[in-house]
């Protein structure tokens, strides 16, 4: 594990924001996949809170934050935001909020975006967000991410 001093500017930024209250985790390992940040952290992949951008047809990003092991329901996501949703590809990832792939922290992001949260997080008492990078994160509760990200709990995942 890095110290704060040797993270990466993203990383900085999303503990900036965060303030004391949370810790900013960067490893050597790869938590870029649910798979590897449940390897690291020594966790169930439902959590981690993994952070899934979509492109709607007005061009809008819309970010979805679900537990790890569950698939989201991109018509489900879609009747929420009101029209045609599709995964966004890197380069818009990157231009909207400002991480990579892998590294999309809930808050911090160039633009305000539309954020959802998957209802199933509320299961679990702690759960794991990446920190912007692809190898780092944060702890918090499912309360502490609804708090952080202004958002709501929705179904939003495929049906089990």
């Amino acid at each position: 594990v890095r110290n704060l001093i040797a993270m990466k500017s993203a990383s900085l930024r999303v503990q900036e924001i965060l303030g004391s209250k949370y810790k900013v985790v960067e490893f050597d390992a790869s938590t870029r996949t649910v798979r590897e940040a449940a390897m690291v952290l020594e966790c169930k992949e439902g959590q981690i809170a993994k952070s899934l951008v979509f492109s709607s047809e007005s061009l809008r990003p819309i970010l979805v934050i679900a537990c790890g092991d569950n698939q989201i329901d991109i018509n489900k996501v879609a009747a929420l935001v009101g029209e045609k949703i599709a995964l966004a590809d890197a380069a818009f990832v990157r231009e909207q909020t400002g991480y990579a792939i892998g590294g999309v922290a809930p808050i911090g992001h160039r633009i305000a975006i539309p954020i959802l949260l998957d209802q199933e997080i509320n299961k679990f008492d702690k759960i794991w967000a990446a920190a912007g990078t692809p190898n780092s994160v944060f702890q918090l509760t499912p309360a502490d991410l609804k708090i952080l990200t202004d958002s709501r709990f929705y179904d939003v995942c495929c049906d089990k």
